[in-house]
């Protein structure tokens, strides 16, 4: 492959099999409450399932038992360490897409909102680079699943901020400072800067700006490059102010893909 999408790709594999392993530490630290014992015991969720075949809820009993749900993670640990090391391969990405599935069901559709959505669609773009691959057109397949990545993750900020933008509570600067409020640092003092409505607005319409302004990121790869950087300030921010830990590398694994497209397209 050209050096330049082999190295994107590589960085993909690093950042999402990093990601990966943050979130199954995250989940092996939860058996408790998962198992029969505890408050997200499968006999609560199982429900959700009523309208499935007999056989998948079976299945679905079968993988919630504390001893298989712990091989599936601790699997799913190896595997996220080997696309760390190894890189991607479609057996490999294969059982870590669909135990993401796996996952998403037990915990009723989603852990932790866009970070789940994100995570799957790096995932996605893995799965169309390695199948592709696997029928020796390698070159094609990771062009194919960069793209992927890559308008799903424009998307995802260009979105974010129209809904922000038609969101009248966002426009005049007040949802700021209440989502800041019930922060983890939270609530914020009287005296706080952000209750300032000047300052609300300022910061509001910053975020709405740069979130709409996500297209131009396909226009130059200079600008892709900042574009990621603010990008990656800003997730962190929100890891600091409301502990989204997981948003900080489920977004960061899709920023070579936005680099490598907008290097493609000029």
């Amino acid at each position: 492959m050209p050096a330049f999408l082999d190295l994107a790709a590589r960085c993909v594999e690093v950042l999402c099999g990093s990601s990966l392993i943050i979130q199954t530490v995250e989940f092996l630290r939860l058996r408790e409450p998962l198992s029969p014992r505890g408050v997200w015991t499968y006999a609560v969720g199982r429900g959700d399932l009523a309208h499935a075949s007999r056989a998948t809820q079976r299945l679905f009993e079968v993988i919630s038992r504390d001893k298989v749900w712990l091989a599936h993670l601790l699997f799913r640990l190896f595997a996220s360490m080997a696309l760390v090391i190894y890189g991607a391969s479609l057996p490999l990405i294969a059982f870590l897409f669909v135990g993401s599935v796996v996952i998403l069901i037990r915990w009723r559709g989603a852990f932790n909102g866009g970070s789940d959505f994100m995570t799957m669609v790096v995932l996605t773009g893995l799965l169309i680079a390695t199948t592709f691959s696997w029928f020796g057109d390698q070159e094609f397949g990771w062009r194919a699943g960069l793209i992927y990545i890559a308008i799903h993750s424009a998307s995802s900020y260009f979105i974010s901020g129209g809904v922000k933008l038609l969101n009248n509570d966002w426009r005049s600067g007040r949802a700021l400072p209440l989502f800041l409020d019930g922060a983890v640092y939270g609530p914020l003092a009287a005296t706080s800067i952000y209750w300032r409505k000047p300052v609300a607005i300022v910061c509001s319409w910053s975020f709405i700006l740069w979130e709409c302004l996500a297209p131009i990121i396909f226009l130059d790869v200079t600008i892709a490059l900042f574009y990621c950087a603010v990008a990656a300030i800003f997730h962190v921010l929100v890891f600091w102010h409301f502990g989204l830990n997981r948003f900080v590398f489920a977004w960061l694994s899709t920023f070579p893909a936005l680099i490598y497209v907008a290097d493609q397209l000029n």
